[in-house]
């Protein structure tokens, strides 16, 4: 067991989430409850990424939302090394520094007026026990370099930045307070196919150099593909298959992981199912 980590040697935790929100009836004047996730279970060891799979609506946001906290859930557990995690107030700095959110929309998720060495020096301001001793403009210097930024990046504002170039300064924002779990949500998908690439494979290789646990979640199966260790799809707020990513891709056991993985394979041809592996001599 990784030193660090719960009873189980689990970074993360996720147990029996139930999410629903309230929403107003078409045909009446009262409320009626949505479920968005409906007994969700799943784990992410460290160093591990985990996929999670499914189409818009089928609540792998609002599990993402409330592993950081930004969600009560009504029922169920998130536990990080094995401890219970409440609501984001109420978890400790420690925990939440911990685990970290990557957002779909790099441009909306930074203030445009703000330059990238303010919006990195607020990181280190909201969360002090993160923030590196000794000269921080050397330290933002080596973060940005870190996420393949030229250190002159740091005057810009975040309005005058590409759209890969702030997703790359979103990883840096969540790798300045040295988080042991990122949870990506849709990080690559308002990005164009070659900046989709560079950005997986920075995510790959930050995983390696900062040994990060991460929750990939995406739409699309042939992106996970290229990123996951497993992969659990979601579907209407429940979980339908998990299991290691060549297993799910290789042979999948759900009607609606075929047809994710079909999807798939018809916007992008390149990307096919392994083959699958030689039977045990």
């Amino acid at each position: 067991m990784s030193e660090g980590t719960g009873a189980t040697g689990d970074l993360l935790e996720v147990r029996d989430l139930r999410v629903s929100f309230g929403r107003r009836g078409m045909w009446s004047r009262g409320t009626a409850n949505f479920v968005a996730v409906d007994g969700v279970s799943l784990t992410v060891a460290p160093d591990e990424i985990v996929g999670l799979v499914g189409e818009s609506g089928s609540g792998k946001t609002t599990v993402a939302r409330a592993i950081v906290g930004l969600v009560r859930p009504d029922s169920g557990a998130v536990l990080l090394d094995g401890v219970p995690l409440g609501p984001a107030g109420r978890r400790t700095m420690a925990q939440r520094r911990t685990a970290q959110m990557v957002f779909q929309d790099p441009r909306s998720s930074l203030s445009p007026r703000m330059t990238v060495a303010a919006i990195i020096d607020e990181a280190w301001r909201t969360h002090p026990g993160a923030a590196p001793p000794g000269d921080r403009t050397a330290a933002l210097h080596r973060l940005l370099d870190d996420v393949g930024l030229d250190a002159g990046v740091a005057r810009h504002r975040a309005g005058q930045l590409s759209g890969g170039q702030c997703q790359r300064v979103s990883i840096a924002r969540a790798l300045a307070v040295r988080p042991r779990l990122l949870v990506c949500d849709e990080a690559v998908s308002a990005l164009d196919v070659s900046v989709q690439a560079q950005i997986l494979r920075l995510l790959v290789d930050l995983r390696e150099r900062h040994h990060l646990a991460m929750l990939f979640i995406s739409h699309d199966l042939g992106v996970v593909h290229q990123i996951a260790d497993r992969i659990a799809v979601m579907r209407r707020g429940v979980v339908v298959e998990e299991g290691r990513a060549t297993d799910v891709l290789g042979s999948p056991r759900h009607e609606y992981t075929r047809s994710l993985l079909d999807a798939a394979l018809e916007l992008a041809p390149a990307v096919r199912r392994p083959d699958p592996e030689p039977p045990d001599s």
